[in-house]
Order: structure tokens, then C-alpha cells, then sequence
């Protein structure tokens, strides 16, 4: 295994420079990376905003067997990226002995297919406990220490107070990004890196060890004091009922920032956390209360504790929610609560059943630096059920040949976008001069059909391309310009509507469109097309 790795480590390398010359493609000097302006932000990729129309695969998908099947779903797709993990327990299977193997195969098969990565390393964390870390971490319980309950029991999750686990952690991760550098530095297939997986403690709150209590008996530190806007005191005297839970939070985000710092050292591009959000509770008004360690893993930075935790670990370049409820409701409230000036949007996982597709959207909309499903591979048994889902496909199919340029036009501002809920059939999207009325489940055929869609599916993206001119595509949608403060047919018209496509980032025009298409607005239903509209006035 020793020498495959080695031979591994010298090929792939090779193999890849060879490839890329062969392609003809230049060499492009920065490494992917963030970009704010104006308050919003870009993943800039080769020297351009990126938009990742992402599928991550299932836990245990990314191993060399098992990536065939994994290209084959992200063809069909129409993925741009791919979200692989990395285990600790594989790449470090003996200490000190680090084994390629996989990583190596994501990487070079995503180059094969056209794909780029989304690392997702597995350390430490994994769904709020220790699943993925290494034999050797799991049977040294003194050097690598668990997670104690307040009972005193160990639960199978580490404690950030590890200093020998943070030690370890970093030394693989380090190494996984100097590898990551070797094999992709001017390549850029790897764009993102995901530091630890939905980190924190399943089974209790905080760590009751006897260093963790000693500590939050004492005061707490100035760093979080700043951070939290507080004056000094003990824990309980700051944070009161939250005392247990911000305790966690403040070691763990330290720890992980650690780990992210160091990486980026070896190979500065973007690294992330993703979270598991605290959902609402589904029972009776007086039990609708927090529960941290048990509705979620304490300590990561769910909705009230994101703010914290982008001051406390700045090597972080943002925190992506894992959204999995379909309620039109809870899916805005939490990405509101994600879209911050100090954090850029972004969706790592969400649901892959139909219901989510339009949130694609929505996230859009918001500008979102990308969107993916997770499960999306054909591994067998899922957590999610077995349900078929085209959805995210067709809204993939459509985007991924523009991708490019909506991610310029959203990075400038210009995009727009609306989905449809329940009683918001009708919406009106404002330009400034120009109203866009957005008319969900229509044409209504003259009263003959109520408006909207049965289970409130309809969707639209409409971006300003100048002063009269929008590119706009939807499912179950029709859009009507008019001047603002007049009816569309009063002093306006569109002068023309174009059906097309873009090609190399050059618009191609396949048909005009009029009539039954425009009388009504124009209209999208279930076949994925895109419009470019200049409106006259008279």
C-alpha cells in the first residue's frame, strides 16, 4: 500500500500536466477565492465569478469503487461540482502514514468529467460525533479525549479541549491540503474545502470533564467578551441559561479555526464550516425551546450563534446552512439568517426531493455562491428514501450553460428572483422603472384556471442585462413588464423576445417568440428555456 501511494502521489501529478497541455489550457495564476463588493459577494474561479450547481454524494461514496456510478449521477445532473469527503480514518489509517488513494481518484476523475470539487473533510467531527476520525484516535481515550455528560459518562463525541486530538487533526488536515496543493495548485479543480462536518456534540451540551468545568467556573475570556459585546464575569453571570452552549461554542470554533488556519498556510483557498440549523420543534408552544446536544450538535453555528462564530474563527471564509425542511418559511428565515455582511451565502446540503428544486432560486436570488443536493449518487439505501427526483436536474440543466454569466450579474446585483408560496401566486419583482408582474401557474386561460400550481412548485430568475433588456427563465411562470405606476399594455410593449442560449458566454438566438407565448406575458411552463426581452416604449 505504501509504494501504490507513492507511485499514486508521482503519476497523478504527471497525468494531469500532461492532460491540461494536450487541452491547450493556460495556466491560471490565482487560486480560487472570495470576493465582496458592495456587500455582495463572488467565488472567483479562474479569474471569474463561479456559481456551483453542486451534488454531494452519500457518506460513503467517495472511494475508487464507487466513483463510476458517482460521474454517471453527476451527469445526469448537470452538476458543475461535486461535494466529496475525505476520511480521516482512511487517509491516516496509521499514524503518520498517509495514504492518497482516494482523494487522488475524486480529484482526477472530477478533472476527467468536467467537475470541480468541493472537498468535505472528515476529522474530528462528523454530524456531531467521531465516526470518521482514525482506529488509533478511537482506542486512546487519554491522549484523544471523549465528550463527558454531566453524569459523567463519555459519549462518543471528542472534546475540543483535546489538545493531543486538535494536534493530530491538524497534522492530517495540513497534509491533505499540501497534497491538495502538489496535485491541483495551477489546476484548480478543488475550489472549496469544507473544514470538520456539522461539528459538535450529540449526547450533551458542552464537555463536564474536570479541565471543562474547572474553566467555565472561571471568568470568560476577553476574546469572547469582545466578540459577544459583554462586560466580564463569570460564564454563568454572562450568558446565564446559554452559559453550557456558548462555552462550546467558543472552544470549538477555536479549534476549528486552528486547523483552517494552518491548512490555508499550506493552500489559501476558501474554506468553510456547514452546519446542522436548529429546526423548530413540531409540539405543543411550551416545549418549543432550544435543545442544544439533542435537536442539533452544540456547539456549531446554528442560527443564534453564527455572528459569534464568524469573530471567534476568521480563518473561515463563511458557514453554509444544511437545509432540510421544504416549508417555504423556515427555508427564508434561514437563510436570512446566513445572508450577512461578514458571511457569504452558500447552501452545501439541502433536500434532493422535488420540493426543494425551487429554493435553487430562492438561494439565487439571495446571492448565493451555490446550491446542492445531497444523496445524489446511486449508492444504494438513503438516509432521504428512495423517492425519484428530476427537479434540481432540470433547474441544473437549464443554469449550468450560463452559469458563468449569472454569476457575474449576480456579483453585479442584477439578479432577481421569486418563488411561489402558498396565497403569493401573483408577485411583483421591482427594477426601478421597470415592474416585473410575476404570475404563477398561468396562462389562467381567461378565468378558467385558478392561479398558482397545486403544490406551489413555480419559480423565475429574471437579471436586468441593461436599462430596457432582462434575461429571464422560470418553471410555471409568466412575466409582464410594465412601467412603473402604469398597466403593461399602457406606454409599453416588448419590443422583442428572444428564445436562446448562451455559447462560450455569447448569447445564440433560436427563435423569436410572440403570440401565445408573450399575449399573456411571457411564459415558462415545464420545459426549461430561457428568454432575453427588450422593452419599447411609445
Amino acid at each position: 500500500m505504501k509504494l501504490m501511494t507513492g507511485i499514486l502521489r508521482i503519476a497523478v501529478p504527471v497525468m494531469v500536466a500532461g492532460a491540461l497541455l494536450q487541452a491547450g489550457v493556460a495556466k491560471a495564476a490565482d487560486a480560487p477565492r472570495l470576493e465582496k463588493k458592495d456587500g455582495r459577494f463572488a467565488l472567483i474561479v479562474d479569474g471569474k465569478p463561479f456559481l456551483m450547481l453542486g451534488g454531494q454524494i452519500h457518506n460513503s461514496s467517495a472511494w475508487p469503487s464507487e466513483l463510476p456510478q458517482v460521474w454517471k449521477s453527476m451527469a445526469e445532473l448537470h452538476a458543475n461540482t461535486v461535494e466529496a469527503p475525505v476520511y480521516w480514518e482512511q487517509l491516516e489509517a496509521k499514524e503518520g502514514q498517509f495514504d492518497y488513494g482516494n482523494v487522488d481518484a475524486v480529484v482526477k476523475g472530477a478533472r476527467e468529467h468536467g467537475l470541480h470539487v468541493v472537498i468535505l473533510w472528515f476529522g474530528t467531527w462528523k454530524n456531531g460525533n467521531m465516526h470518521y476520525v482514525p482506529s488509533w484516535v478511537k482506542r486512546d481515550t487519554k491522549r484523544f479525549p471523549h465528550t463527558i455528560r454531566p453524569d459523567g459518562e463519555p459519549i462518543d463525541v471528542l472534546s475540543p479541549l483535546g489538545t493531543g486530538t486538535l494536534a493530530a487533526d491538524k497534522k492530517a488536515f495540513v497534509t491533505l491540503m499540501r497534497h491538495l496543493k502538489e496535485i491541483d495548485g495551477d489546476a484548480h479543480t478543488v475550489i472549496v474545502v469544507q473544514v470538520e462536518n456539522e461539528s459538535g456534540n450529540v449526547g450533551s451540551v458542552r464537555d463536564n470533564s474536570a479541565e471543562a468545568n474547572k474553566l467555565i467556573a472561571g471568568a470568560v475570556p476577553a476574546d469572547l467578551l469582545a466578540a459577544a459585546g459583554r462586560k466580564p464575569g463569570t460564564w454563568r453571570e454572562v450568558f446565564g441559561s446559554e452559559a453550557d452552549e456558548t462555552f462550546q461554542v467558543y472552544y470549538q470554533s477555536k479549534y476549528i479555526n486552528e486547523i483552517a488556519e494552518a491548512g490555508k498556510k499550506e493552500f489559501n483557498i476558501p474554506c468553510y464550516v456547514n452546519v446542522w440549523v436548529n429546526y423548530p420543534a413540531a409540539e405543543l408552544a411550551q416545549r418549543q425551546i432550544d435543545l442544544p446536544g439533542i435537536g442539533y450538535p452544540s456547539g456549531g453555528p446554528v442560527q443564534k450563534m453564527v455572528g459569534l462564530w464568524r469573530k471567534l474563527a476568521p480563518a473561515l471564509d463563511m458557514v453554509g446552512p444544511d437545509i432540510y425542511a421544504d416549508d417555504a418559511g423556515f427555508y427564508r428565515d434561514t437563510v436570512a439568517a446566513y445572508k450577512r455582511d461578514d458571511n457569504a451565502l452558500w447552501v452545501p446540503e439541502t433536500g434532493r426531493d422535488d420540493s426543494y428544486a425551487k429554493f435553487f432560486y430562492y438561494v439565487l436570488g439571495q446571492g448565493g455562491l451555490g446550491f446542492s443536493p445531497f444523496g445524489v449518487d446511486e449508492s444504494g439505501w438513503n438516509i432521504l428514501g428512495d423517492q425519484p427526483f428530476t427537479g434540481h436536474a432540470k433547474n441544473f440543466a437549464l443554469f449550468g450553460p450560463m452559469s458563468r454569466e449569472i454569476a457575474a450579474l449576480q456579483y453585479e446585483g442584477k439578479v432577481k428572483t421569486a418563488i411561489e408560496e402558498a396565497g403569493l401566486a401573483t408577485q411583483e419583482v421591482d427594477f426601478g422603472e421597470w415592474q416585473a408582474t410575476v404570475a404563477f401557474g398561468f396562462p389562467q386561460m381567461d378565468g378558467r384556471r385558478a392561479p398558482g400550481t397545486k403544490d406551489a412548485h413555480g419559480a423565475v430568475m429574471i437579471a436586468q442585462l441593461g436599462p430596457d433588456q432582462f434575461l429571464v427563465t422560470g418553471l410555471d411562470v409568466s412575466v409582464t413588464f410594465h412601467l412603473k405606476g402604469k398597466q403593461p399594455w399602457s406606454h409599453s410593449q416588448p419590443e422583442t423576445v428572444e428564445e436562446g442560449l448562451f455559447v462560450n458566454g455569447e448569447w445564440k438566438v433560436q427563435r423569436l417568440l410572440n403570440g401565445d407565448e408573450t399575449d399573456r406575458g411571457v411564459s415558462f411552463y415545464q420545459k426549461p428555456v430561457v428568454a432575453k426581452v427588450t422593452m419599447g416604449r411609445f
